[in-house]
């Protein structure tokens, strides 16, 4: 005789059938449904199955970025890899180690990794680009921008204070594995790095990849299975440099670098 329906913490929701259509919330995160039934007796039976609502953002170019809720925060869970500014203007391609050197002087540019050509691998580790890119406030989508140093801060201390150090303490920076792949990763034999025992890797859900990044001095290309690093939107407060976060196979830490702004590096991206 009567049907209610509940949707995570919302109250329960009286309907004439069984059936009901319910709006999902934009939050990405997993989700008690559940359905309550009366019977003309008065007695109740309730039953519910967990939903997982995936929050998804697209680029200009078309890729499909999935995103994941940490703390207040929504992060992508991809690395970046349009071509193009979300005003659709392409951003220059260096594919030779010298002509990339040589754009340290603040002219934007991406490559890929060892310049491969491979979609599978492009979709996995994503496109690197110097921060020229992240300067222009155009890289990432409407509703989105590149993180400033002080969000990967309230990360950082959303991570540490909720027990995700490797070890479950809830003081200094040892959060790197809570925000790094299951796989890709090379190994380590450093209690708490990443590469060791990679199983218990990844319970933020940050899914940080090993996809290595480009020097600025001679346009090479390292880091590859060992390194992962990202810029934030954040100068060095003489302009000499830009901030970046990285996390590394044999340490624990997210580690806060300045470097030129001529290397070339990861992207994530914030919900606004």
């Amino acid at each position: 005789v009567k049907y209610e329906w509940k949707f995570g913490n919302s109250s329960w929701v009286v309907t004439s059938t069984h059936d009901t259509t319910i709006t999902a919330p934009s939050t990405a995160q997993k989700y008690i449904c559940s359905l309550r039934v009366t019977d003309d007796d008065g007695l109740t039976g309730v039953d519910g199955i967990v939903i997982t609502v995936s929050l998804t953002v697209k680029d200009i170019d078309g890729n499909v970025y999935h995103a994941v809720k940490i703390g207040n925060q929504i992060w992508t869970v991809e690395n970046l890899r349009t071509t193009r500014y979300n005003n659709g203007r392409k951003i220059p391609q260096i594919i030779r180690d010298n002509d990339w050197a040589a754009r340290s002087t603040g002219t934007s540019a991406f490559c890929y990794y060892e310049n491969t050509t491979s979609p599978l691998r492009i979709a996995k580790f994503g496109v690197l680009y110097n921060w020229h890119v992240v300067r222009t406030g155009k890289i990432a989508p409407p509703g989105w921008h590149v993180p400033t140093d002080a969000e990967w801060d309230e990360l950082v201390d959303y991570l540490i204070s909720n027990g995700h150090n490797w070890d479950g303490t809830t003081k200094e920076n040892k959060i790197g594995k809570s925000m790094a792949s299951k796989t890709e990763w090379g190994t380590s034999d450093v209690e708490g790095s990443i590469g060791n025992d990679k199983a218990k890797n990844n319970s933020s859900g940050f899914s940080g990849l090993p996809g290595g990044y480009r020097t600025h001095d001679k346009g090479t290309f390292k880091g590859y299975g060992w390194a992962a690093r990202w810029w934030t939107a954040t100068e060095k407060y003489d302009k000499s440099g830009a901030y970046t976060r990285s996390i590394y196979l044999s340490n624990e830490p997210l580690f806060r670098e300045d470097v030129s702004k001529a290397n070339g590096f990861s992207i994530r991206l914030v919900k606004d």
